[in-house]
């Protein structure tokens, strides 16, 4: 094959997420149907008018050594537990450069945030008005800077091909994802470690999402806020965490005999250009970006089994969605199982593409595809298959998934992965 076009596939995955603190519990909180949102305790939080979210499961702190974690924000931290997973994952045990491993100059690092060390930035900044400009920690610019995650992951894996940020809202894991498949298809790297991250449970970006009329306010009920295509829903819940995937060419994957979960088949790209932060309502991006997809791909509408939707619980977007996949998929979409795993996770932003590419390899994997909770009401507009309170087995032989991430400022990413 082509050195430029060569197969792309997944040997690795990692995430810390809401549900769990590696890929195998939050894969088992997915099947269960477990809700990670939770109230948020504090005197910070108390007067907002959102006050639930999903904090990951498991605190980085307790993960990380104390000397490394107070040196990364919490953003990159999430990212390096997940890389790190994927990275054991996929076979290696060492560094880039090492003995059974890659040359480094032919690993990428491609990890994506939508809002950066958010937090660090305003503690960072409550210090400086508190406590005066020696108190600043002079780890603040390498912890804020939206490429932290990137640059640390691939510090962890001496990665020299590359390391990347794509930074699209909500739309910027899974576009990092994409950056990193066709490192591999254009022959600069022959692994790239990639995926999404995002901690940015904080009263200010709260606040300024609830005032955007984005987020659910259903403060009382924590684990039902979160109910994508019911009729009943509110907006979406913030959540926190990362999932990150090691990609490889088919060939270098071959040639050390590793696992492999499945293909990547390839991304859809598109802009809205209509609103920096609605949907455009009849679905038009999106679909460009689906058939963009189907255009540049081998792939075909018949073989496509399941769908994990971004489907955040906001009223426009999740109708402009499903517009979109009628429009493209036709009767085809009538045999794709959907799943809204945000139900259960909250909306991760940038970190949404990562681990929700981590559940989709994993239904693939599994033949599983998860439930959607919290559908108490289906909208009368969703004319589609959604997979309602329990998971469903997916069919044998040949299928494939895609996984969709929209993000404000009109970014529409779709990726597609196949069994192998």
């Amino acid at each position: 094959m082509s050195p430029t076009n060569r197969t792309v596939v997944v040997t690795g995955i990692g995430a810390t997420t809401p549900l769990g603190g590696d890929s195998a519990s939050t894969w088992e909180g997915l099947m269960a149907g477990r809700s990670g949102v939770k109230p948020l305790d504090g005197e910070r939080f108390a007067d907002l008018p959102v006050r639930i979210a999903a904090v990951a499961a498991v605190d980085p702190g307790d993960v990380l050594p104390r000397p490394l974690a107070r040196k990364l924000d919490r953003s990159a931290q999430f990212a390096l537990i997940a890389a790190r997973e994927a990275w054991a994952d996929a076979g290696y045990t060492g560094k880039a450069g090492e003995a059974g491993t890659v040359r480094p100059e032919r690993l990428g690092s491609v990890i994506a945030s939508g809002i950066g060390g958010v937090t660090t930035l305003l503690d960072q900044y409550d210090v400086l008005k508190e406590k005066g400009v020696r108190r600043v920690s002079p780890h603040t610019v390498p912890m804020l800077m939206p490429n932290g995650p990137a640059a640390n992951v691939g510090l962890e894996v001496n990665a020299q091909a590359g390391v990347h940020t794509p930074v699209s809202a909500c739309a910027s894991g899974a576009e990092a994802i994409g950056y990193a498949v066709e490192m591999i298809r254009t022959g600069r790297a022959d692994v790239v470690v990639a995926g999404g991250t995002e901690a940015a449970i904080h009263p200010l970006p709260i606040a300024a999402f609830a005032n955007m009329m984005a987020m659910s306010k259903s403060n009382d009920e924590p684990e039902k806020a979160s109910r994508p295509y019911d009729t009943g829903r509110d907006g979406f819940v913030l959540g926190e965490g990362a999932g990150v995937v090691v990609l490889e060419s088919a060939e270098h994957a071959a040639a050390r005999g590793a696992r492999v979960y499945c293909e990547v088949v390839g991304q859809g790209l598109s802009a809205d250009s209509h609103h920096i932060a609605q949907p455009e309502p009849t679905g038009r991006g999106i679909a460009a970006a689906m058939q963009n997809l189907l255009d540049s791909t081998d792939l075909k509408p018949a073989e496509i089994v399941h769908l994990n939707a971004h489907a955040t619980s906001t009223p426009q977007g999740d109708i402009a969605e499903i517009k979109a996949l009628r429009k493209v998929l036709g009767d085809d979409l009538d045999h794709v199982a959907i799943s809204a795993t945000k139900s259960m996770t909250g909306h991760l932003l940038g970190g949404a593409g990562g681990i929700e590419t981590v559940a989709t390899v994993l239904a693939l994997h599994h033949r599983t595809a998860p439930p959607t909770i919290n559908v108490e009401n289906l909208d009368e507009a969703v004319e589609a298959d959604v997979v309602r309170d329990k998971p469903r087995p997916l069919p044998e032989g040949p299928i494939a998934a895609i996984n969709n991430s929209f993000g404000f400022g009109g970014h529409n990413v779709v990726l597609a992965f196949r069994t192998v």
